[in-house]
């Protein structure tokens, strides 16, 4: 990249201001903004001053933005040194603007850039007819045509030195030049033309169907090979790893039969056996009274039984007569004894209630 420096002094003009026709149209693009953004007009405003100016920038012109903006001249300065589009040195009737980033450079614009430099001289200078100038700049924004170059307000695209060359010599003779990619290459599609979705199967359907048959075949193959690739797995297992003989297997079990009452006595026999008679008979061996100390005797099964009332046993006395009440705490017992069946008399034509059957004991 050159280096954005203002022009020397002895090219630079004494003075510049608008024509009648750009001020008008000055005022027009700082009414665009709101009050306070003013600023924001500086870059067409330095474009249509670079136009006037034959093709570029001098302090004059950027000084007189800043005027009528209101701004530092420095700032417009600033902006003027930043963008490759403004030419801060005189240029010639045509400007060529040689793209120099990586897409451009793998593609040829070295051999673009050493044409110029053979033909023209260093660049930033203008020839001696004041025909042509070229300078090299960052990306123009084509690189799916690279390399290409940008002359004036135009890109030029597939260049090599030699359609490059012959595009400078009809420009110089005013002969009329194609615009876009010189290789009849058409917007950005590919070398030799375009070859995605051409093909009409795309949109008959046909192609669909023949891609879902060639899958469910693929799909079959697959499926047999895998069945082969498994059945001589087993095979091989087998030959190197035989499981053991089972002559047994899937036939039933036989198990003996159960030796409960309910068998026995269907079987014609006691169902219980002598033997434990006997054994529940020993107390050496019985379970019964293991939780008392050693050497007591077992208890009795009515000594054992808690008291009635515990033991959920029915109450003698009548349904309709209430039970006495509790005695309670502190209190002494009442002399009187308790009501029962013997000493109340019951309502003529009804008769004592027959207390419930204890159930036997087994």
């Amino acid at each position: 990249m050159a280096n954005r420096r203002l022009a020397p002094a002895a090219e630079q003009p004494e003075s510049f201001a608008f024509t009648p026709e750009n001020a008008a149209w000055a005022k027009g693009q700082i009414a665009k903004y709101p009050e306070g953004r003013q600023a924001s007009a500086v870059i067409p405003l330095l474009w249509r001053a670079q136009e006037q100016n034959g093709g570029w920038l001098p302090q004059k012109a950027i000084e007189a933005v800043a005027a009528e903006l209101g701004m530092p001249a420095i700032r417009v300065l600033e902006v003027a040194t930043f963008y490759t589009m403004f030419a801060l040195e005189p240029v010639g009737r045509y400007w060529i603007q040689v793209c120099g980033t990586v897409p451009c450079d793998s593609c040829g614009a070295r051999e673009l850039k050493g044409m110029l430099h053979q033909r023209l001289g260093p660049s930033g200078h203008v020839d001696p007819t004041g025909t042509f100038s070229w300078l090299e700049v960052e990306c123009l924004g084509a690189c799916c045509n690279a390399p290409m170059v940008q002359i004036n307000q135009d890109y030029y695209e597939d260049l090599t030195p030699e359609l490059l060359g012959k595009l400078m010599d009809d420009l110089a003779a005013g002969r009329p030049v194609k615009v876009g990619s010189q290789i009849d290459r058409n917007a950005s599609e590919p070398l030799g033309g375009p070859n995605t979705l051409t093909d009409p199967t795309l949109y008959d359907g046909s192609r669909v169907g023949a891609w879902r048959k060639r899958f469910e075949e693929s799909r079959k193959d697959e499926g047999a090979q895998a069945g082969k690739s498994e059945a001589a797995s087993s095979e091989q297992q087998a030959a190197t790893n035989p499981k053991p003989a089972r002559p047994d297997a899937g036939r039933a079990v036989e198990t003996t039969s159960s030796d409960a009452p309910a068998q026995r006595v269907t079987a014609g026999e006691a169902p219980v056996k002598g033997g434990d008679r006997a054994e529940a008979a020993d107390q050496e061996h019985s379970t019964a009274g293991k939780s008392e100390a050693p050497g007591s005797q077992p208890k009795a099964i009515k000594d054992l039984e808690p008291a009635g009332a515990e033991a959920g046993s029915q109450s003698s006395l009548p349904r309709d007569v209430p039970p006495p009440q509790p005695v309670a705490s502190g209190e002494e017992e009442p002399s009187e004894p308790a009501p029962n069946a013997e000493s109340l008399k019951l309502p003529k034509g009804r008769s004592k209630p027959k207390p419930p059957a204890k159930p036997e004991r087994t």
